[in-house]
């Protein structure tokens, strides 16, 4: 099976106001598609951080590398650009980004 990634969402209410997290280091725009699904398109820069969810989420890396443990898994998985991964609801994710920049789409599961 072939993924590819998003390159670009039509039709959507988008939000002017950045998302910022951890004094810049993580920001994101919120946006909503016409069929009521709502995403979020972000950077990351370099650090290591943790993110609490409510809903289930699923990351897609757009660009860049990090390495990511999600909830009790054992150890840490590497993603790149044209990779995800998923997050249970009610839990959270690591995220560590060493060089450059991670761009990514959050897409909440419902």
């Amino acid at each position: 099976m072939t993924y590819q990634s998003p390159q670009e969402f039509s039709a959507a209410t988008v939000a002017c106001k950045a998302n910022l997290y951890f004094d810049g280091q993580v920001v994101s725009h919120s946006l909503t598609l016409v069929n009521g699904e709502k995403k979020t398109l972000g950077v990351v820069f370099p650090g290591l951080y943790r993110f609490e969810t409510n809903a289930a989420e699923k990351m897609e890396i757009i660009a860049g590398q990090c390495k990511v443990k999600v909830a009790d898994q054992d150890g840490w998985i590497g993603f790149e650009a044209g990779t995800w991964f998923d997050v249970p609801a009610k839990s959270y994710f690591e995220i560590e980004v060493m060089d450059g920049s991670v761009e990514y789409v959050c897409s909440y599961i419902a």
